[in-house]
């Protein structure tokens, strides 16, 4: 598959290392590469940039027709809260700028560093919880996660992202604030 994967920072160099790894032909495009041809080729588009950033890059590229992958937490710069949430989504409000894209929320829970040691909390494959509306793109992302080694998890629809956002605030919180570092991952029992 071709995947064009904007974010060159700590998460976006990770999921372009591994899914690389994984046989797909992945471009990695940064701040000053050319967005516009690399997402005309590809097929999925994986946005690891500041939630922020979204506007900018929705006047930089044709998206038509593109699974949009975000993998945000829209966090606010002080880390007191989220910038969005509970009647809307960092998600939602990509798929409302990204005309004719199919947005996905996925790996937004998964902190940088599991992309260099396997992906794994003891011994487990870390989750990554899949939402968007369109079905054949939610199973799209959950065949890239599975196959780098993460266990998907559907979520439904990209409205639930506005609750996978707070799970990603919270593992940074225990993350970062609450001092337990991160090799930490959250993880749903199903029995």
């Amino acid at each position: 598959m071709r995947i064009a994967v904007i974010g060159n920072g700590n998460v976006g160099s990770g999921l372009s290392r591994i899914l690389g790894e994984a046989g797909h032909e992945v471009t990695t495009i940064g701040r000053n590469d050319d967005l516009s041809t690399a997402v005309a080729k590809a097929e999925v588009v994986v946005v690891a940039t500041p939630c922020g950033a979204i506007a900018d890059l929705a006047g930089k590229a044709d998206f038509s027709g593109k699974t949009v992958i975000d993998v945000s937490n829209p966090v606010a710069e002080d880390f007191s809260g989220l910038q969005v949430g509970h009647k809307t989504s960092a998600a939602e409000e990509i798929a409302s700028r990204l005309s004719g894209a199919t947005v996905v929320k996925a790996f937004n829970t998964v902190f940088a560093q599991h992309y260099g040691t396997g992906l794994k909390v003891n011994g487990q494959p870390i989750q990554t919880f899949v939402a968007g509306d369109d079905e054949a793109a939610r199973e799209t992302v959950k065949a890239l996660a599975a196959e780098i080694g993460l266990e998907p998890v559907d979520a439904g629809p990209l409205a639930n992202a506005r609750y996978l956002e707070p799970i990603g605030f919270l593992n940074i919180q225990f993350g970062y604030v609450f001092g337990h570092g991160t090799g930490i991952a959250p993880r749903w029992q199903f029995s």
